[in-house]
């Protein structure tokens, strides 16, 4: 069940065996993952069977945060077992002080790297400087094409529409302090048809982005 402490929600707990490659591993063996979200968490569902099937190796994903109470996001991860945290950025007095909050949850729950999976703020110092080049992201465009503040979401894929490109893709970069400005680690690339609308090219990137962060994201744990 879900506990309501200090305006927040979180799943109490965390499940302290995981079933890998048909045994049972202590969670705090392997590489720990906390992921954040907005929206329905689609992509949050493809890492989800991507730990399960071992495309991403040694790894669990120890915790889900989300910034909206009605991400089906948090839905899909207790679905999942995983624990959940949901932060209202209100009971806050500056974005400052809501990501040093998530920075202490995230401490206790010893994650290793966080990835952003449609999460829709943007990340301060104090969090960037405490999880310097350990927070990956997935873009749905070319970066560094179409990227930057306000780019995210439809208005990315309309504006590519509008620019009349032939290409667009996904790319899964390193969080900086520059909005989408982080090294880029991969990319995947699909045409843009001269029907398209906003959401067939979305839905047709959102197919490649479930393929591409999950081993994106294995190699880079791995080098690390």
């Amino acid at each position: 069940m879900l506990q309501k402490q200090d305006g927040y929600s979180c799943e109490a707990g965390i499940e302290a065996e995981m079933a890998v490659n048909n045994r049972h591993c202590k969670l705090n063996s392997f590489t720990r993952l906390a992921v954040l979200a907005s929206g329905s968490g689609t992509n949050l569902a493809s890492l989800i069977d991507a730990v399960k099937t071992g495309i991403i190796e040694n790894a669990a994903i120890a915790l889900v945060i989300s910034n909206k109470k009605d991400a089906y996001a948090l839905t899909r991860a207790e679905k999942a077992g995983i624990p959940i945290l949901y932060a209202q950025r209100s009971l806050f007095n500056s974005d400052e002080e809501y990501d040093l909050f998530l920075k202490k949850k995230l401490n206790d729950y010893k994650i290793d790297f966080v990835l952003l999976a449609g999460y829709l703020r943007i990340l301060t110092k104090p969090f960037l400087q405490a999880y310097e080049n350990r927070i990956l992201n997935i873009h749905p465009s070319l970066l560094p094409d179409f990227g930057g503040k306000d780019m995210y979401g439809t208005k990315v894929h309309q504006s590519v529409i509008e620019a009349k490109v032939k290409k667009s893709g996904c790319s899964v970069h390193v969080v900086t302090e520059e909005i989408d400005g982080g090294p880029v680690l991969s990319q995947a690339t699909v045409p843009v048809m001269p029907d398209d609308t906003s959401e067939t090219l979305a839905a047709r990137i959102l197919i490649e982005e479930h393929k591409l962060y999950p081993k994106t994201i294995n190699e880079f744990i791995k080098d690390k």
